[in-house]
């Protein structure tokens, strides 16, 4: 009997199954929280979705469109003061405002990039601090937005604890949905292909069709776009925004250590090492400028040793990927 060769292209693989399986059981925990959890405990998950997603909006950025930023508090910062005005000074329903918001970012990103573009490496990551440092500074001398004193989003207190605490988990939920779900949707698409050549050599890239310059705006204005949302929901839940805070560069260093430790170029990456930094906050945060320095050293060995962070390592146990990007082509033999 003659056997036939049969080939077939495979996308999803059992981890990745198992990985959605457990994704669905997450995001409906989250949708269910004010049910079972405590407002402390909701306050934290808050907390990690915006750090999951600002971190997931930077990976994407540095670790596919190779656009290294230290200024993506700037993004925060506009998109949080967008939603106050919005919702303290117009009268917009704040649960409206916080979508409203990510018009600023876009809006913000679009002359940055265009004006940063011809940099490169660390004149671009300058670039992009200087821009956040001059928003933070604009800021902080415009009385219509109280200066430096910030702003206070006293309309939330027309709904109740309850009321907030519902409406925060969903907008957590569409955050991670959007973040996640949509860098995974689009590394799978045909534009993930492109960024993935752009990653590993922008030049050999360009030689075979893709426009980099094009992919590179589209990117830095979706993670903007991204990260900004994130900003608003935090800032939301926060209930109150300064420039020092929202244009705090311990964004950026956050996104870089968690991304960094995590596994820069990877969905899981930037997961794992959000909850890995979250949990060290949590543990260690007490210990003040020392624990800062542990974990500046922790990056710096990740750097070193172990480019690939824990993702990277995971890897070499075995490729059982939670987002498979990549397609495999099974050979399969039929009678």
């Amino acid at each position: 009997m003659e056997t036939i060769k049969h080939m077939r292209v495979a996308r999803a693989t059992t981890s990745s199954r198992i990985a959605m399986t457990f994704g669905i059981m997450v995001i409906v925990a989250l949708v269910a929280m004010p049910w079972w959890a405590t407002s402390g405990n909701i306050r934290w998950a808050i907390e990690l979705c915006c750090y999951i997603a600002i971190a997931q909006m930077w990976n994407l950025l540095a670790g596919y469109a190779g656009l290294v930023s230290v200024g993506q508090q700037a993004f925060i910062g506009v998109a949080g003061y967008l939603l106050f005005v919005l919702a303290q000074n117009f009268g917009v329903n704040p649960f409206v405002a916080v979508f409203l918001s990510v018009i600023a970012p876009a809006v913000l990103a679009v002359p940055t990039y265009l004006l940063l573009r011809r940099l490169d490496g660390p004149y671009f990551a300058i670039g992009t601090w200087v821009v956040a440092e001059a928003v933070r500074l604009a800021t902080s001398n415009i009385d219509y937005v109280n200066a430096g004193a910030g702003m206070t989003l006293r309309v939330m207190t027309q709904y109740s604890q309850h009321e907030r605490e519902v409406a925060f988990v969903l907008l957590c939920a569409v955050l991670l949905l959007a973040t996640i779900g949509g860098s995974y949707w689009l590394l799978r698409s045909r534009h993930g292909l492109a960024l993935t050549a752009m990653r590993d050599n922008p030049v050999a890239a360009a030689s075979q069709g893709v426009n980099v310059g094009r992919l590179r705006f589209c990117i830095f204005v979706a993670a903007a776009v991204g990260t900004g949302l994130a900003g608003a929901i935090y800032y939301m839940a926060q209930l109150r925004i300064t420039p020092g805070a929202g244009f705090d560069p311990f964004w950026a260093s956050m996104s870089i250590f968690i991304v960094m430790v995590g596994g820069i170029g990877s969905i899981e990456g930037a997961i794992i090492g959000a909850l890995i930094y979250f949990f060290a906050d949590r543990l260690f945060g007490e210990f003040g400028s020392a624990y800062l320095i542990v974990l500046g050293l922790l990056t710096l060995v990740i750097a070193l040793y172990a480019r690939g962070g824990v993702w990277g390592l995971l890897q070499k146990l075995g490729d059982n990927p939670w987002f498979p990007v990549r397609r495999k082509l099974i050979v399969e033999d039929r009678a």
